[in-house]
């Protein structure tokens, strides 16, 4: 069974695409051509253009627009409206993962902006992401990563902790708003095993009001590190790292919050709600068999210490 790389819908015989993912890209679109380039070239003109883009990051990251009437994505250094990351030589399956974690934000109430998969001239998958800093042909919208805001750098991005990113958020107009939001992302990452979730991987974003950004950067990072991470978040939790619990989780960190039990336990409710949704959407995954084992495992194992469903 094939299935589409931007929605997961069965394809016909002979199809790369569905209609129906075309037309999330546009709704002029009929096919999508594959990426002129392999995984390698893709990763040659990365480090190519490294200083032309303006989104810049450890992983490496093309910048493109949709030429609708080529039907293609094209490479661009300025002005890109969407990021490509191609597949990486350190870490497997990297499109795959981030493509799938992200769905499966979205499907627990998570905000993410539209994103996919692109198929590429050697058969490999190209993840791609709209960014939500761009407005119309020209306009950008106001966005700072919580590292710009707290002071602090690429290289001390891990020296804070979830208790000061939530006093970030009284910079937003509704701050409780952005508090549940938090929590709801912070349950997220330690289910599926991200813990990378750094000071640049959260970011305000200031339009109609001053609110958390889209998610992004959402990957299962102890899957692609290969059982290799020590540690279950990357800014510390009631001073811990690892070995966390449901009364860290789910009693003191939304405490410190100052979160409605009702929130709470709404919030508690969609996890465990999701929660088969999610193993079938990692299921039918473009994740190799033994990668969607694990990464079931692992869900299914931190549920467990949250007492989830």
């Amino acid at each position: 069974m094939t299935l589409c790389p931007i929605t997961y819908e069965k394809l016909p015989k002979g199809s790369s695409y569905s209609i129906q993912g075309l037309r999330q890209l546009n709704r002029q679109l009929t096919n999508l051509l594959d990426l002129p380039f392999s995984a390698e070239e893709q990763r040659q003109e990365a480090l190519r253009r490294v200083g032309k883009m303006s989104i810049q990051g450890l992983q490496l990251k093309l910048s493109a627009v949709l030429n609708v009437r080529a039907q293609r994505f094209d490479l661009v250094d300025r002005g890109g409206r969407f990021l490509l990351k191609p597949p990486s030589t350190d870490y497997m399956e990297l499109p795959e993962n981030e493509d799938l974690t992200m769905r499966l934000a979205a499907k627990a109430g998570i905000e993410v902006p539209f994103h996919g998969m692109v198929r590429s001239k050697d058969g490999s998958l190209t993840y791609f992401i709209k960014r939500f800093d761009r407005v119309g042909r020209k306009d950008r919208v106001p966005v700072e990563d919580f590292a710009q805001l707290t002071g602090n750098s690429r290289d001390t991005k891990y020296d804070s902790s979830m208790e000061n990113v939530s006093k970030v958020l009284e910079k937003c107009t509704f701050p409780a708003l952005e508090r549940a939001k938090l929590f709801r992302r912070t349950i997220f990452s330690f289910l599926v095993g991200n813990e990378d979730m750094h000071l640049k991987n959260f970011s305000l974003i200031s339009s109609e009001k001053n609110e958390l950004s889209p998610a992004y950067d959402l990957v299962n990072s102890t899957l692609a590190l290969a059982g290799a991470a020590k540690e279950e978040v990357a800014l510390p939790i009631r001073g811990k790292k690892s070995k966390l619990t449901r009364k860290d989780l789910l009693e003191y960190f939304p405490s410190y919050l100052k979160l409605q039990d009702k929130l709470v336990a709404d919030v508690i409710d969609d996890f465990n709600n999701c929660l088969p949704g999610w193993k079938e959407l990692i299921g039918i995954s473009f994740l190799k068999e033994d990668s969607k084992e694990q990464y079931a495992r692992l869900v299914e194992e931190r549920a467990a210490r949250l007492q989830l469903s």
